[in-house]
């Protein structure tokens, strides 16, 4: 096991920095404390995630890859927050919706500490004052990464807030397993998802899987669905949905000819995105459409505005728990 960093820039009076984590298998991780973000898998020579091309390339451009979004991943319907008698409104940041936190927790340098033992890991906290972006409450976050002996990364975010505030972050990771997503193939426990309007945002609530293009029960490659004639995929030029879990453990496993991807997660939803936008175009012109597939751990969004899924108590503890095994 190893862990270490380089520092590769500064921001915002503080150091940017890159950590490595290694296990004895020869898995290297790599994790930048900008926006707590994983910004690389090498397995076997590949890398498993979509990466920008340098580390600087990452604070350039607002990019989601790899990072740690918050307070809100996804969109909140016109900002709007109803709690008792009292609409709590957010900045509109995605048309007359709000969306990923605003300037969110995927944009800020967190601090972090390597560690070493008998895993390789990093511990990054941020703390996010209140009125930040709109939300009340102090709220303090804590990310770990953990890479251990069987090529298995977990992923931990703990966050308590001094305030009723509204939260629901995602790590916005794009798999590739060293190809592209499109060419992959997937199974998922989801029986149901969400069809979702124009805006991206859920309408009719939960619809069957069953005879649709969002069908994984059953080993499918993915680009047979981003290339169906569905209506919901030609919405939103690709996969851009919410998957609710069934229970059944893995949630998912992604898999090319050569290497696996097994997704454990106690979040109720992932919500797939196939990187619809990518066109090679800005910061990320290493990177296309459909290059790469999120599994956002998450509570689903809403259609209106009772977020009490997502509302946290005053000092009530937040912990959502991701783990990546690579084969």
């Amino acid at each position: 096991m190893k862990t270490n960093f380089e520092k590769y820039g500064r921001k915002d009076d503080k150091d940017l920095c890159e950590i490595t984590l290694e296990n004895d298998a020869g898995m290297t991780v790599k994790v930048l404390n900008y926006g707590a973000t994983l910004e690389k898998v090498l397995l076997d020579g590949k890398n498993m995630v979509l990466s920008l091309k340098t580390p600087e390339d990452y604070s350039k451009q607002r990019n989601f890859l790899g990072g740690t979004v918050g307070r809100i991943a996804g969109r909140v319907r016109r900002g709007q927050w109803k709690h008792g008698n009292e609409i709590h409104q957010l900045p509109l940041n995605d048309g007359e919706n709000h969306i990923h936190g605003g300037v969110g927790t995927d944009m800020q340098v967190w601090d972090f500490r390597p560690f070493c033992g008998k895993t390789a890991r990093v511990d990054l906290t941020l703390f996010d004052p209140d009125g930040h972006n709109g939300y009340p409450g102090n709220l303090r976050l804590h990310v770990r990464y953990e890479l251990d002996n069987d090529n298995i990364l977990h992923y931990r975010l703990d966050a308590t807030s001094d305030q009723l505030t509204i939260f629901n972050p995602v790590n916005h990771t794009y798999f590739n397993l060293g190809e592209r997503a499109e060419n992959l193939t997937l199974q998922m426990n989801a029986d149901y998802y969400l069809p979702v309007d124009q805006e991206g945002l859920p309408n009719r609530g939960i619809a069957e899987v069953a005879g649709t293009a969002f069908d994984f029960r059953k080993n499918k490659r993915i680009g047979d669905s981003l290339h169906s004639e569905d209506e919901q995929i030609k919405l939103r030029n690709g996969l851009d949905h919410p998957f609710i879990l069934n229970g059944n453990n893995p949630a998912a496993v992604l898999s090319s000819e050569d290497h696996k991807l097994t997704v454990i997660t106690n979040a109720p939803a992932l919500v797939l995105y196939a990187g619809n936008h990518f066109d090679h175009t800005g910061v990320a012109n290493n990177i296309g459409q459909y290059d790469g597939i999120t599994f956002e751990a998450q509570y689903p969004p809403t259609e209106g505005n009772d977020l009490g899924q997502i509302t946290l108590l005053p000092f009530e503890k937040f912990e959502r728990v991701v783990d990546w095994k690579f084969e």
